[in-house]
C-alpha cells in the first residue's frame, strides 16, 4: 500500500493543472483541493524520509495558493482573471502573483476579519478589580502589563518594556477569566478581544492559520489592545506525531505571531487561561513571560466572598459568621463559594414552598419600601403564637413577606457541596508553578 496514496496525489494536481491551462478554473479548483488532501494523508500514514515529508509540504503550500486564487475567480470576487497556471512556485509567476495577491488579498481578510469581530468585547464587563477577592499579585502584574503603559508611556522606554504575555494558570473556577473581565473593564483605552478555539477553528485547509494571522493583525491595527484566549491547552497543546496536519498548522502561526522575526508585538497583551498548563508545547510557553498561578482563595479571601456573593440580597449573617465560613471551607474555589451562596439563597425559597403555617407580621410595602404594613404574612412553624394554617398557594402575592438568608441557611447549603478540586490535579498545578511559574 505504501506511496499508494502519494501517486494518486500526483496524479490529481496532474489533472488539475492540465484543467488549468485550460482555463477549466472550476475543475483545476476541484482537482488542486483533492490533490492536496492526498498529500497530506501521505506525509501522515506512509513512510516518508523527513527531506521527502518538507518537499511535499511545500508543494502543498503552492498548490493551496493556486487553488485560493482559483477559488476567488470563480466565485467572481476578482474581475482579474488567475495568473498563468503552471508552475505554481516558480519564479516565473513571482511578480504577476504580487501583483494578483494585492488584489484579492483584501475580500480575503475582510471575510477573515468579518469571522473575527466577534471576539471583539465592545462593551465592557463592569467588573472592578475590587471585585475580584485575594489574587493581588495577579492584579499587580496586570497593571503593570496594561494599564501602566497606557497611563505612563514615558515609563515605557529603551529597555524597559511592558510584558506581552501573561499565562493565568490554576484549578478551575479560581477567577482566571473573572480576572480578565476586569482587565477588560479597567484597560478603558484598549481593545479587548476575548477568543475561543471556535472562533479559530476552521474546517476549511488553511483557513485556521489564516484566523490566527489575521487576529494578530486586527489587534496590531487597533493597538493597544488585549487578546484573551480561554483554555489556550485546547488550540496550543504539545505538538506531536499523531495529531492532525491543521493543529500543527495553528500552533506554527501562534508561534510565529507571538515572536516571529518582522512581527511588531509593542501595545499588544496575549492573555491566556488554562487549568491543564502542563499540557501547553514547550515553545507557546516560552512565549507567556509571565505564568502567574491562580490558586484557590485562603480563608480571608474565601470570607469575603461569601460577602461578594450574598450582595445586597437580605441577609441576617454577621462578620464573625462570614469569618467562620472562611475557616470551613478550606479547599473550595471561588466558583464553589458561589455555587453555596446560590443555593443558600433559594433556602428561603424552599421554606415557603414547604411551609404548612404562616404568620401576620409587620414589613415593607411592595408598592413602597418605604412604607411599613401590618398585615404581610411569613411562613413559621406549627407552634408559633398566632400560626395560620395555610399553604404558600392561599397567600396573595402582595402579602408575602420571604425569610432572610441565615448562617443555619448557608451551613445547610456548604454540607451538600463539596470542593470540586481534586487532590491530584493539585499537585500536578504545584509542580508546574515549582518549575515554571510564580504565585499570583
Amino acid at each position: 500500500m505504501s506511496g499508494q496514496t502519494l501517486q494518486k496525489a500526483i496524479d490529481l494536481v496532474t489533472k488539475a493543472t492540465e484543467e488549468d491551462k485550460k482555463k477549466n478554473y472550476e475543475e483545476a479548483l476541484r482537482l488542486y483541493e483533492h490533490a492536496v488532501e492526498y498529500f497530506l494523508h501521505a506525509i501522515k500514514y506512509e513512510a516518508q524520509s523527513d527531506k521527502a515529508k518538507e518537499s511535499i509540504r511545500a508543494k502543498c503550500v503552492s498548490y493551496l495558493e493556486r487553488a485560493e486564487k482559483l477559488k476567488e475567480f470563480v466565485k467572481g470576487g476578482t474581475k482579474k482573471k488567475p495568473v498563468k497556471a503552471g508552475a505554481p512556485s516558480g519564479d516565473s509567476n513571482k511578480k504577476d502573483s504580487k501583483d494578483s495577491d494585492s488584489d484579492e488579498d483584501d475580500p480575503e481578510k475582510k471575510k477573515m476579519q468579518g469571522k473575527l469581530s466577534d471576539a471583539i468585547v465592545v462593551e465592557k464587563p463592569n467588573i472592578k478589580w475590587s471585585d475580584v477577592a485575594g489574587l493581588e499579585a495577579a492584579k499587580e502584574a496586570l497593571k503593570e502589563a496594561v494599564i501602566l503603559p497606557i497611563k505612563f508611556p514615558h515609563l515605557f522606554t529603551g529597555n524597559r518594556k511592558p510584558w506581552r504575555g501573561i499565562l493565568l494558570f490554576g484549578p478551575p473556577g479560581t477567577g482566571k477569566s473573572f480576572l480578565a473581565k476586569a482587565v477588560a473593564t479597567e484597560a478603558n483605552n484598549s481593545t479587548f478581544f476575548s477568543v475561543s478555539s471556535s472562533d479559530l477553528v476552521s474546517k476549511w485547509l488553511g483557513e485556521s492559520e489564516k484566523l490566527v494571522k489575521n487576529l494578530f493583525e486586527m489587534a496590531r491595527e487597533h493597538k493597544p489592545s488585549i487578546i484573551f484566549i480561554d483554555e489556550v491547552d485546547s488550540l496550543c497543546s504539545s505538538r506531536s506525531d499523531n495529531e492532525s496536519e491543521s493543529a500543527r498548522r495553528i500552533k506554527t502561526e501562534f508561534l510565529v505571531q507571538m515572536q516571529g522575526v518582522g512581527n511588531d508585538m509593542d501595545g499588544i497583551l496575549v492573555l491566556g487561561a488554562t487549568n491543564i498548563p502542563w499540557v501547553l508545547d514547550a515553545a507557546i510557553r516560552r512565549r507567556f513571560e509571565k505564568r502567574i498561578y491562580i490558586d484557590l482563595p485562603d480563608e480571608h479571601a474565601r470570607a469575603y466572598m461569601f460577602k461578594l456573593n450574598l450582595g445586597d440580597t437580605p441577609h441576617l449573617l454577621t462578620e464573625e459568621n462570614f469569618r467562620e465560613l472562611g475557616k470551613r471551607t478550606e479547599g473550595y474555589s471561588g466558583a464553589d463559594i458561589s455555587i453555596v451562596v446560590r443555593d443558600a439563597l433559594m433556602q428561603p425559597v424552599r421554606k415557603v414552598q414547604t411551609a404548612t403555617h404562616f404568620v401576620k407580621c409587620r414589613g415593607p410595602s411592595r408598592d413602597d419600601p418605604n412604607k411599613i404594613v401590618d398585615d404581610l404574612l411569613a411562613p413559621c412553624s406549627p407552634g408559633t403564637r398566632g400560626a395560620i394554617e395555610m399553604t404558600w398557594m392561599d397567600v396573595p402575592g402582595e402579602k408575602l413577606l420571604e425569610p432572610q438568608v441565615d448562617m443555619a441557611d448557608v451551613l445547610r447549603s456548604q454540607a451538600t457541596q463539596k470542593p470540586t478540586v481534586n487532590d491530584e490535579d493539585l499537585r500536578r498545578l504545584e509542580q508546574f508553578r515549582n518549575d515554571f511559574g510564580q504565585d499570583g
